[in-house]
């Protein structure tokens, strides 16, 4: 029972992941700063990883914050390149 519930809750949080990405990549779509409109089913880490493949000079630094977040809570390095291919073939990210 306590697998499923912290199951759950990861979708939860992957969910509010991708709700705060659309907010905030729509914010700077409609204002002309992002080059493409935000997806509802990318999350941070994925936008962030794809913007490091494409050379954005933002999406370095942004990319150490997360990672590094990631790190301290278990992960291995390199979360956002590694998400990337989690949005594309649309299975849940990981950790």
């Amino acid at each position: 029972m306590i697998e499923r519930v912290g199951e759950v809750l990861v979708q939860i949080l992957i969910s509010l992941d991708q709700l705060a990405q659309v907010l905030v990549v729509g914010a700077f779509y409609a204002a002309g700063l992002a080059p493409l409109p935000p997806s509802a089913d990318e999350t941070i880490s994925s936008y962030v990883g794809r913007g490091q493949q494409r050379g954005a000079r933002w999406a370095g630094p942004v990319a150490w914050a997360i990672d590094g977040l990631f790190v301290l809570l278990g992960a291995a390095p390199g979360h956002c390149r590694r998400n990337v291919e989690t949005a594309c073939t649309g299975r849940a990210p990981t950790a």
